[in-house]
């Protein structure tokens, strides 16, 4: 009983740490895998940095990001893929079923974005679906795994599937897109696949964001190789 209380206790204080608006705004903006300084945050939050360090200090003490210092500088990331997958379905929650997207965010937010390490929004819905469709992936609740066809079309990309099966990390599972309501591929196969569109220059990432543009040779070959459009 102890043990079921002390759970609860500490899920509710992590709860309250996301839910103050400047450190939820800090969290969701290292959504993205980069990692910033405080001052950076400070502006994100639209707080003084005096107060960002302490919502940053806050959410590292509760397990939600952390620091590396580098010289004079310390920069802040998320703690890990465990934070940015709940983060995720906390903004699957708050948007409701009935609802597909906050109208104020850009359209290219959900044409494309990161979750993280791997790809969020339209692009990344649809990939999922046609790699089950292709029948290159397996589909499970709590994990996904690729069929031998599958292997074979994702190691023409350039993906070592059992260098990704070997990280210590899930290896693939369905992450439910917020905008979209449904699935994309999450996972270390999930970062693979964006740092296969990344290098190929289908797709190219925003500085100060989240949003990923397609390029038109992305464009091309996402249709030519998954027939896969935007």
């Amino acid at each position: 009983m102890d043990v079921e209380f002390s759970a609860e206790k500490a899920a509710s204080r992590i709860a309250a740490a996301i839910g103050e608006p400047a450190r939820a705004r800090i969290l969701y903006c290292l959504l993205d895998g980069h990692a910033r300084t405080s001052t950076e945050l400070a502006l994100v939050a639209e707080v003084s940095p005096s107060t960002a360090s302490v919502h940053l200090t806050h959410l590292k003490d509760r397990g939600l990001v952390r620091v590396l210092a580098q010289g004079k500088h310390r920069y802040y990331s998320l703690e890990g893929a465990h934070t940015a997958a709940a983060l995720e379905a906390l903004m699957v929650v708050a948007v409701g079923p009935d609802n597909r997207f906050i109208s104020a965010t850009p359209q290219r937010l959900r044409a494309a974005r990161t979750c993280y390490d791997h790809m969020a929004g339209t692009i990344a819905v649809a990939l999922h679906d046609r790699f089950e469709q292709r029948g290159w992936v397996v589909l499970a609740p709590d994990a996904y795994d690729i069929t031998p066809a599958g292997e074979r079309a994702l190691a023409a990309f350039g993906i070592d599937i059992e260098a990704t099966r070997a990280l210590r990390r899930r290896f693939a599972y369905g992450c439910v897109d917020w905008s979209e309501r449904k699935p994309h591929i999450a996972g270390a196969l999930g970062a693979a696949l964006l740092q296969v569109a990344l290098k190929r220059k289908w797709l190219t990432q925003d500085l100060d964001s989240r949003a990923l543009r397609v390029t038109r040779s992305g464009q091309r070959d996402l249709q030519r190789h998954f027939g896969v459009s935007l």
